[in-house]
């Protein structure tokens, strides 16, 4: 029986799997060409379709177990080469035949069982050798590295290393080296006297366990005299065991040249560190470090040399050491007194003695970062802090446990020459203090810590330098910046501002960082009151992508200054929401939109020639005429209207013509219907307005007090304005009225698409309105005159009749028309 079907689908899976292994490329190469990147992709052997022009590979932690003939064949630019943590135990002779540019080989922590000097030695470029921990038992160097005269730093050893003998680095003595490092086994066995006497280096590595052979290390040192030698490293002194000895290991020390020793890792107990600090204290060494090391106090303590070791030192290192004994080592602080630059980092001490800050009376840095120092214990009021601390300037106390911002005012306010302080990586600010600080702190780091607009009142006004950093600060303390006059550097990235206010004043400010933080909106006048300012940091804020922004930057670009430190990088775009994720430099507005100039030069221009185009059209459709006729005609019915109830029709009609056809009025109009039985009432201007009374308010009186109103059309109507006013209100009452109370005699003919833009309307009545045409022939005329009086209606129904009381004026005027007196009003013609 085969398979069942499930299991044939997982080797399918497990096969496509292994053929998509095998197809993905094992090493990354760069655009150029020129570094390929292999490092740990389980490669048993070193790819050969590697490009040949390659002057960087990287093959460290892999599987390579041999390197042969042909793995580097053709690769004659290749200058650094790694193959680090491997498990090659065989290097081919010939392998490094074509690699004569190599200047940089790795060959740490693999599997060779002795040096390959053969494959070494056409290296003659080879600056920097590592092949430390690898499984050779034998540190002797073949004559093959007398012939690398270029090489600088070499790397050998490894844990089966129990033997260095005097002639394994003979061919090194003509050869300059910066750094020499050995390591050997957990215990050294055998050190042969004169051994690191062929060594001419500037630094020497000793990874070596003397555990078991103490007395060693005097005989190293003693191969070390008048050597150039700067640099002295231990690791791993005393590995496993703490030295008991009576005799001095350090023995030597004080006839080397060496400025700078470090002691990383290994046992101390305070027997033998008394020692290395007396053979320190007698010798060049400026720099000393204790870097890791496991402290323990001695079983039996000698207490002969209690306060002896008092080293002057340039700097004094103390890291990581997790017994904080080491600070009283013997039970004094003396060996701290002849210190420039103390550094005393993650030691997991959290109570400085009254008795600490006198001894520290040449300390001008201190570094006490990285520990569990609280309020109460780094300042004790019964201390005493008075003239102590004379020579220091600079102040770290940065990644401890701290909350009050005025206990370290407190603890510094004393110190005369402090310039600066760095308290980051605390849990200063949340409180609510006054402080006062040292006069001559002019540099103060609090980024990370908790900080609020209140703190402001409580930081010193003498600083150049302030960092506020990713404290939590949401909003900013005006007041502070106008107190602050000599402020030179603001640093407030990561926090929580929201905007940055307009009256922000800081008139000597020349490097500002305000990115990562909730404003949106800066724009030219945000920064107007800092005119010192040359380097501004704003990127990773939620931008409002407006006008406001992009004339700030283009202003800062035309300018040249400030200069944006993070541009254009995270500089983005939060609103509006369609240029969500926008890079700032990516916004462009349109041409007009934030160019306020021009945009007011278009507004004034289109405001100008609209103005001029309503100006245009106004004169081609006579409107200031029209505007005239307006005015009279208000001014006529609401401002010279006596009080009272409006009057009824005192005329049958109001006759409108033109002067020039007044005789045929009076002869043929006027005659025919003032003598029917009864007469037709007629209103005439030269003989029915009223004298003294404005032309105007006359016409528009008279055309309300009449039922009809005629207009005697002819060629000297069109070119009297009087008339045209006639028609303009007698249009106007016939809008609320009908047009049926407007009667049109065309004594004349005219052409109506003649007739002047003021005559709009007439023009329209014409084209739309049955009129009389005066008769030419006198055979027809009494037709005229029948359908005249038809429009006219009936003769009776005026006057008095109709309830109204006449007028003492209009009495007047009846009875001149019964005594045929007439009285003629003259009315001025516009031509």
């Amino acid at each position: 029986m085969g398979r069942p079907p499930t299991s044939r689908g997982v080797w399918y899976l497990v096969l496509l799997a292994l053929a998509g292994d095998a197809a993905w490329p094992p090493c990354r190469i760069d655009a150029d060409k020129r570094t390929g990147l292999c490092k740990g992709q389980d490669l048993g052997q070193v790819p050969r379709d590697l490009p040949r022009g390659l002057r960087g590979l990287d093959l460290s932690y892999n599987k390579l177990r041999e390197i042969t003939a042909g793995d580097f064949a053709g690769m004659t630019q290749l200058r650094r080469l790694d193959l680090g943590y491997n498990n090659i135990s065989r290097i081919a002779p010939d392998a490094f035949l074509s690699n004569l540019l190599l200047e940089q080989l790795r060959l740490f922590n693999n599997s060779l069982n002795f040096i390959p000097a053969p494959a070494l030695r056409p290296l003659v470029n080879l600056r920097w050798l590592d092949m430390s921990n690898n499984l050779y038992g034998s540190a002797a160097l073949d004559g093959a590295f007398g012939g690398l005269r270029q090489l600088r730093e070499l790397s050998l050893g490894g844990p089966l290393l129990r033997d260095i003998s005097r002639g394994d680095f003979a061919v090194l003595k003509d050869t300059a080296l910066q750094k020499f490092a050995i390591k050997s086994a957990s215990s050294l066995r055998r050190y042969e006297a004169g051994a690191f006497s062929w060594l001419n280096t500037t630094e020497l590595w000793c990874d070596i366990a003397l555990d078991e052979n103490a007395a060693a290390l005097p005989v190293m040192l003693r191969d070390l005299r008048g050597k150039a030698l700067d640099y002295l490293r231990f690791r791993n002194l005393f590995e496993f065991t703490y030295y008991t000895g009576d005799a001095d290991p350090f023995a030597g020390l004080a006839d080397l040249q060496i400025t700078k020793l470090v002691f990383f890792r290994g046992k101390f107990n305070e027997n033998l560190l008394r020692l290395a600090l007396l053979n320190v204290q007698r010798s060049r060494v400026r720099d000393l470090a204790l870097v890791a090391i496991d402290f323990a106090r001695s079983p039996r303590w000698n207490g002969s040399g209690v306060g002896a070791a008092a080293p002057r030192l340039d700097r004094l290192l103390l890291q990581d050491i997790s017994n904080p004994d080491v600070l009283r080592f013997d039970w004094t602080f003396t060996w701290l007194s002849g210190v420039a630059a103390l550094s005393i980092i993650n030691v997991n001490f959290n109570y400085v003695p009254c008795d600490v800050w006198g001894e520290m009376r040449n300390v001008e840095v201190l570094d006490i970062s990285g520990n569990r120092l609280e309020d109460g214990y780094i300042y004790n009021q019964r201390c005493h802090y008075q003239d102590v601390m004379p020579k220091l300037e600079s102040f770290i106390v940065a990644t401890n446990q701290l909350l009050s911002l005025a206990v370290v005012a407190a603890l510094t306010r004393t110190w005369p020459r402090l310039t600066r302080l760095d308290a980051s990586h605390n849990s200063l600010g949340s409180l609510q203090e006054t402080c006062q600080w040292s006069p001559t702190l002019r540099w103060l780091s609090l980024h990370h810590n908790r900080v609020t607009a209140s703190t402001f009142g409580c930081l010193p006004t003498t600083l150049e330098y302030l960092d506020l950093s990713y404290s939590q600060l949401d909003r900013l303390n005006m007041d502070y910046f106008t107190r602050s006059p000599r402020l030179r550097e603001l640093r407030l990235s990561g926090n929580k501002i929201k905007f940055i206010p307009s009256e922000w004043r800081c008139p000597r400010l020349e490097v500002l960082a305000i990115d990562g933080n909730s404003f949106g909106v800066i724009n030219r006048g945000s920064f107007v009151n800092m005119p010192r300012l040359v380097s501004l940091a704003a990127g990773n804020n939620p931008y409002h992508c407006t006008c406001d922004l992009y004339l700030f930057l283009e202003e800062t670009r035309q300018r040249g200054r400030p200069t944006l430190a993070d541009w254009p990088h995270n500089w983005t775009c939060y609103h509006p929401e369609p240029l969500l994720d926008t890079a700032v430099a990516a916004y462009a507005p349109r041409p007009l939109e934030c160019d306020v100039p021009a945009l007011v030069a278009v507004a004034v221009a289109s405001t100008a020639l609209a103005v001029a185009a309503c100006a245009a059209l106004c004169w081609k459709l006579d409107a200031a005429w029209y505007l005239r006729a307006t005015y009279r005609l208000v001014r006529a019915k609401y401002g010279g209207r006596r009080a009272g109830a409006p009057r009824p029709c005192s005329y049958h009609a109001f006759i409108s013509y033109s002067c020039a056809d007044a005789d045929w009025v009076r002869r043929e109009l006027l005659q025919r219907l003032e003598s029917t039985t009864p007469p037709y009432r007629l209103c005439i201007h030269e003989r029915d307005f009223t004298p003294g009374r404005w032309i105007i308010e006359n016409i528009v009186e008279n055309i309300e007090r009449s039922a009809k109103v005629i207009f005697v059309l002819s060629r000297s109507f069109v070119d009297s304005e009087w008339c045209n006013y006639e028609l303009y209100f007698a249009h106007q009452r016939a809008v609320g009225l009908g047009s049926e109370d407007v009667i049109l005699v065309v004594k004349e003919p005219i052409d109506a698409r003649g007739l002047p833009r003021r005559f709009a309307r007439l023009r329209k009545m014409l084209g739309t309105k049955t009129y009389l045409e005066w008769p030419r022939e006198p055979g027809r005329r009494s037709f005229f005159w029948l359908q005249l009086r038809s429009l006219l209606g009936n003769p009776g129904g005026l006057g008095p009749a109709n309830g109204e009381e006449e007028t003492a004026e209009e009495k007047k005027i009846l009875k001149k028309k019964k005594r045929g007196k007439k009285k003629k009003i003259s009315r001025p013609e516009t031509e």
